[in-house]
């Protein structure tokens, strides 16, 4: 099962109503399934802030996180995302790493 997969089955257990896992390893320097960027829209964010949110995916994702490099995370509640309807675009890498030449 590629990273992808596994991300998306971990981060089913949030019983999301929208998600959407991308593999942005293209736009950065340190190769192939490196950076992601996630988007979940979740009734159990209700009531959370930022911070209590990302500890939920975390603790969804257990060993998971220790063989991603990024993770970028956009959640929100069903409210919040009948709102904007969109994540933010991801920036363009910068480079800066230690495995640029």
């Amino acid at each position: 099962m590629s990273k992808l997969a596994q991300l998306q089955a971990a981060l089913a257990a949030l019983q999301p109503l929208h998600l959407e896992v991308l593999d942005e390893s293209h736009m950065h320097s340190r190769g192939l399934e490196t950076h992601y960027k996630a988007v979940i829209v979740s009734p159990q964010f209700v009531g959370l802030n930022a911070v209590k949110r990302h500890q939920k995916v975390y603790a969804s994702l257990g060993e998971l996180m220790g063989q991603v490099h990024a993770l970028a995370l956009h959640t929100y509640t069903p409210e919040e995302w009948a709102e904007l309807g969109a994540a933010p675009a991801s920036p363009t890498c910068r480079g800066g790493s230690k495995h640029d030449h």
